[in-house]
């Protein structure tokens, strides 16, 4: 059985190039918390922890099901997600830098179209029993369309990003594009935990119109 591998499978989503390029993100499924604060906190790490629990309890359970969907087949758990946004303090204070403890955000891990609302509600009841947590509670499986979007590979340290923003507004501005609003998409391709700021790569993604 061919196993699905984001990474090689969905490089136009997942691995762009260090130039911005346009694209159309049609609608998928996500786990989703959301959050607000510093990203240094531990409620945002807390976050992280319960989708990746809820995502790989996912994927386990279902290469042990004996009933699969038809549609199955095994795969790469996604990265996580988060958009970022300020709340209303840090919209009025915004000068062009910001409090981190002023963003708001929802964290998210993209699955798989062949698991259903009624899988992820037995799995988040299994991951409550063997993994407990309060975030659990905050856990939510909906889909999201992002449409059209400018987006592009952002390498080194998350404090660096507005270089990267500035380049993709430059874009915009010569292909005669709008960016929507501040809210941007970040994708995590790398373990910030595990790896030097320096070489963290991350895809930066927000909706446009014409």
């Amino acid at each position: 059985m061919n196993k699905h591998e984001w990474r090689k499978d969905e490089k136009k989503l997942y691995i762009p190039g260090r130039n911005p390029g346009v694209l159309m993100v049609p609608p998928y499924r996500y786990i989703t918390i959301k959050g607000e604060g510093s990203p240094d906190s531990q409620l945002f790490s807390d976050c992280i922890g319960v989708l990746f629990s809820l995502s790989y309890g996912i994927k386990m359970t279902m290469k042990k099901t004996v009933e699969t969907p038809r549609a199955y087949e095994d795969y790469t758990v996604y990265p996580l997600e988060g958009v970022w946004d300020l709340n209303e303090k840090g919209r009025s204070e915004y000068d062009g830098t910001f409090d981190k403890n002023n963003l708001v955000y929802k964290l998210m891990i993209r699955q798989p179209d062949f698991i259903e609302d009624k899988f992820f509600i037995e799995i988040l009841e299994l991951t409550k029993t063997k993994k407990p947590h309060p975030l659990l509670e905050q856990a939510v499986y909906e889909t999201i369309e992002e449409g059209r979007c400018v987006q592009m590979m952002h390498l080194g340290p998350y404090d660096d990003e507005p270089e990267s923003f500035e380049i993709m507004e430059k874009f915009c501005r010569k292909e005669e594009l709008f960016r929507e609003s501040r809210v941007h998409r970040e994708i995590y391709l790398s373990d910030f935990r595990k790896t030097v700021p320096e070489k963290l790569k991350t895809v930066l993604r927000f909706k446009v119109t014409s």
